[in-house]
């Protein structure tokens, strides 16, 4: 049997100020999942000094180690978030992976720094699919794409959290006390998800008929990846979001090696190059998304097969570029592009599957994200890179970016293609009441 809060807890969020206020904390939650994520990005050269790693290393460190949590911790998490109360999951993750970043300051190696960023991998792991399953919730089908739109302004500004933020204060105090200080907001965070969001009621939101009840873990796995509609968003997904790691990851090292510019330099630059893309990016995609699929359901699909391949071609004039403003206008305006994806794709996967699945559908696409975006993307462009450096010297790093940037913008656009392709043969755009 599903685990139901209290009805009592749903007058709260009739109100349309609390509801607001749970996002603004999710939203806080996606941030600092980000920000200590990649935090370690603006460190890279630093830590690559200290410890002498090639980049197909730092590669590893920044994608493996997260992919490594899955296979640990992610499914688990979230097929108890199908069934059990989601904020709590939440509250706990942030506190767990943000003592996880402190411990990122205090190694000794690869492997120690590899184990502690395993753990910050928690983030993302438990939090994400517990967050979005709860905004399916609060926000109806028809509104759920702003709201996701919102919720990916916590990307961005975790992108600019860490780079800013962690650039400063390592050049203030060091590397290693630069993860110890972006731990402390993690855990104020949590305590206030704990003691002040109120759990809603589940499939509150969803379409006549269907069920609240979580089948078995085997059903439930067969029911997802027989989903055509959800498969193909999950994977398309995966695909394009090799563009957004290699973009948050690698950008800040393209930068020191190409420029004369210090780490605080770069983080002030980049930083405020993400949020100038960033910030207008998820909201126009949430409302565009919106107003399209009035129109066709398939929008979902289209508009994040067209902005994958989109962004692509200011991205190469920013890596060509020997000018630094000419690199960081046309990649705020590749950035900026790019994240016009999320809130079609996020609200699309939360459409296509059942209330009892979201948290567990979640999981999987994270997954994929992992093991193709973030695992095998960032460790093919240092692979590439380190391939490459003998000939290019320091533009090698920029060339295998755009390389990978490139390939992984072709493969979305096709996968989302075939994906809205779907939605009409599957029977999607009739269960959800449109057509």
């Amino acid at each position: 049997m599903a685990s139901l809060p209290d009805p009592n807890a749903e007058e709260p969020i009739r109100r349309s100020a609390y509801r607001w206020y749970v996002l603004a904390l999710l939203t806080l939650t996606s941030l600092f999942s980000v920000a200590d994520r990649l935090v370690f990005s603006i460190l890279l050269e630093d830590i690559k000094a200290e410890f002498a790693f090639t980049d197909f290393e730092l590669g590893l460190l920044g994608g493996l180690a997260f992919t490594a949590t899955y296979v640990i911790i992610g499914f688990p998490a979230a097929r108890l978030a199908d069934r059990s109360i989601r904020k709590n999951i939440i509250a706990s993750a942030i506190v767990f992976w943000s003592l996880m970043t402190a411990l990122c300051g205090a190694a000794v190696g690869f492997f120690t720094l590899f184990l502690a960023r395993t753990g910050v991998g928690v983030g993302e792991g438990c939090s994400g699919p517990a967050s979005q399953s709860m905004l399916a919730d609060y926000f109806r089908r028809e509104e759920l794409a702003k709201a996701m739109g919102f919720l990916t302004w916590g990307a961005t500004l975790g992108t600019v959290t860490g780079l800013m933020a962690g650039g400063l204060l390592a050049e203030a105090l060091g590397w290693r006390m630069a993860f110890v200080l972006m731990a402390i907001p993690g855990i104020i965070i949590g305590v206030l998800l704990y003691l002040t969001v109120r759990e809603p009621l589940r499939g509150r939101y969803a379409p006549a008929g269907a069920s609240i009840e979580q089948a078995s873990l085997a059903q439930t796995a067969s029911s997802l990846l027989r989903n055509r509609v959800f498969m193909g968003l999950a994977t398309g997904w995966a695909a394009q979001i090799m563009i957004g790691y290699a973009l948050a990851f690698w950008m800040a090292a393209v930068m020191l090696r190409n420029f004369d510019v210090s780490t605080g330099d770069v983080a002030i630059y980049l930083g405020l190059a993400f949020l100038l893309g960033g910030i207008p990016g998820p909201v126009m995609g949430g409302f565009l998304t919106d107003w399209l699929t009035r129109f066709d359901e398939r929008w979902r699909a289209w508009l994040p097969g067209a902005v994958s391949l989109l962004c692509v071609a200011p991205l190469a004039f920013s890596l060509s570029s020997s000018s630094l403003w000419t690199f960081l206008g046309f990649f705020a305006l590749a950035y900026g592009i790019y994240v016009a994806s999320q809130a079609p794709i996020l609200s699309g996967i939360q459409n296509a599957v059942g209330p009892a699945q979201r948290g567990f559908a979640v999981a999987i696409a994270l997954f994929f994200n992992n093991l193709i975006g973030q695992a095998l993307g960032l460790a093919v462009i240092g692979w590439v890179s380190d391939w490459l450096q003998p000939s290019q010297g320091a533009i090698s790093l920029g060339i295998a970016v755009f390389a990978v940037c490139l390939v992984s913008g072709i493969v979305a656009m096709a996968i989302f293609a075939w994906t809205a392709a779907r939605m009409r043969s599957s029977g999607y755009l009739s269960r959800i009441g449109r057509q």
